[in-house]
C-alpha cells in the first residue's frame, strides 16, 4: 500500500501534508504508517462536533468561566525595565475588546545569524530604544530675572550617543524657533526672543525642549537583552514593528508584538488572527488555565471574518448581529429597539438568544431540524395491521 492509499481518508488535507511530511523525516516503514494514521483518524474524530451544537456558546462559556478566577495582577519583567506590564483578566479584555493600543505594549526582536552577538545586539537594543534630551538631564532652572531656561546636560550620555553639541542645538532649534539655544559649560541655555515672555511661556518651552528626540524608534520607552538558547533576544517596552524590521541585523521574519491592531496593519488579517490566538492562549496558560485552544480559535474567526479586527462588544461583534432581539439583550436595550423600530427592522428569530427571550424553542440540537410526517387517522386501516 502507497502513501496516497494509505492517506485517502477522512483527515483534511493540510493534515496529510504534515503526515507526509513525518513520514518522509522519520523514514517509518508500512505499519508505522498505518498505525500513525489510524491514531490520527481517531484523535480527528474525537474534535469535530456534531451538527446542531451551540458551538459558540460553550466557547463563551468555556473562555468566560475560568477567566472570572483569573486574578487581576500585573507583574515585572526582568532586568532594567521598570514598567508593569498587563497580565491575566486585564490583558484577556485588551485583547477581546481589539484596543487600538495595549496598555503596555511590547516586542521580541530575533537577530540574525551575522548580529547574534551579546555586543552587537547591545548596539541594535541602542539603535531602538528612544531617547529624549530628558533622559541625559541632570538638572534644570528656569532664571526669572532674565527669563532664561538652564539645562544641565550629562556630558557622558550625549558621547554614548554619538550626538555633538552642535547637532543638539540645532535639533533644539528646529522644534522651538522662538529661542536663542546655546551652550555655556554643562548648560544648554535658552532665552526667549520675545520680551513680553512669561513664566508659563518659558514651562511650555523646557517641556518642548525635554521632549526632543535625539536617537532610536519613536514610542520605544525600554530595551534590554537577553539570551534564549543560542539566540540574544531584544525586548522592549513599546512597539514600533515597521521601523524596527528596517534596522540591519533584525530578522525581519521573527519580530513580534502584542499589538494586535499593529499586525493587522503590517502583515495582515490572517496574521492578526493569529496574534489573537497566540496572545489569548498564552494569557490563560500563564495563569494555569487550560483552555482548549479551539474555543479561542473561533472567538478570533469571529473576530475577524469581516476582513478587519472586531472586538467582541457592542461595537464590534454583539453590536452587528441582525437579530433585533439579541443586540437589545447585549447592552442599551431601549436605543437598540428605538433605533429598530424607526428603522422597520424585522427579527427573524433564527438565533437562540431571541428564541430563549420569547420562549420559543431554541434552534440548536436536535430543534435544529424541522420533521414533517403525514399522521395517519385513528382506527384507520393499512395493508401491514393497525397502527398502534
Amino acid at each position: 500500500m502507497n502513501d496516497e492509499c494509505l492517506l485517502n481518508s477522512i483527515l483534511p488535507d493540510k493534515l496529510k501534508e504534515e503526515i507526509q511530511k513525518a513520514f518522509e523525516e522519520y523514514k517509518l516503514n508500512k505499519k508505522q504508517k498505518e498505525a500513525v494514521v489510524k491514531k490520527t483518524e481517531e484523535i480527528y474524530k474525537k474534535i469535530k462536533y456534531e451538527p446542531g451544537e451551540a458551538i459558540g456558546v460553550i466557547a463563551a462559556q468555556s473562555i468566560s468561566e475560568p477567566a472570572t478566577q483569573m486574578t487581576m495582577r500585573t507583574y515585572h519583567t526582568a532586568g532594567s525595565v521598570v514598567k508593569q506590564v498587563s497580565l491575566g483578566l486585564p490583558r484577556l479584555i485588551e485583547i477581546l475588546d481589539a484596543r487600538k493600543i495595549p496598555k503596555t505594549p511590547i516586542m521580541r526582536v530575533y537577530l540574525d545569524e551575522e548580529h547574534n552577538t551579546k555586543d552587537k545586539a547591545k548596539e541594535i537594543a541602542k539603535m531602538i530604544k528612544e531617547t529624549k534630551i530628558k533622559n541625559i538631564v541632570l538638572e534644570d532652572v528656569i532664571d526669572l530675572v532674565n527669563l532664561v531656561i538652564e539645562v544641565k546636560i550629562d556630558r557622558n550620555k550625549l558621547k554614548d550617543l554619538e550626538i555633538g553639541e552642535e547637532e543638539l542645538i540645532k535639533m533644539a532649534k528646529k522644534r522651538l524657533k522662538n529661542y536663542d539655544i546655546y551652550f555655556d559649560e554643562n548648560k544648554v541655555k535658552l532665552k526667549s526672543k520675545k520680551d513680553d515672555a512669561t513664566i508659563k511661556d518659558l514651562q511650555e518651552a523646557k517641556l518642548k525642549f525635554f521632549d526632543i528626540k535625539l536617537k532610536g524608534l519613536v514610542g520605544i520607552e525600554q530595551a534590554m537583552i537577553t539570551k534564549e538558547g543560542e539566540d540574544w533576544v531584544i525586548t522592549t517596552i513599546g512597539s514600533n514593528i515597521k521601523k524596527v524590521i528596517d534596522i540591519k541585523g533584525v530578522d525581519p521574519t521573527r519580530v513580534y508584538s502584542n499589538n494586535i491592531n499593529e499586525i493587522e496593519k503590517l502583515f495582515g488579517i490572517e496574521a492578526a488572527r493569529n496574534a489573537i490566538i497566540n496572545e489569548a492562549c498564552d494569557t490563560l496558560a500563564d495563569q494555569g488555565l487550560d483552555v482548549d485552544p479551539r474555543h479561542i480559535i473561533l472567538a478570533a474567526d469571529i473576530m475577524t471574518m469581516e476582513g478587519e479586527i472586531n472586538a467582541i462588544g457592542r461595537y464590534g461583534v454583539a453590536g452587528s448581529k441582525r437579530s433585533v432581539l439579541a443586540r437589545a439583550n447585549f447592552e442599551t436595550t431601549v436605543k437598540h429597539f428605538t433605533e429598530a423600530s424607526l428603522k422597520g427592522e424585522r427579527d427573524k428569530l433564527d438565533s437562540i438568544i431571541e428564541n430563549i427571550l420569547i420562549n420559543q424553542v431554541a434552534p440548536v440540537g436536535t430543534a435544529l431540524c424541522e420533521i414533517v410526517f403525514k399522521q395517519k387517522k385513528r382506527g384507520a386501516k393499512s395493508g401491514k395491521g393497525k397502527r398502534k
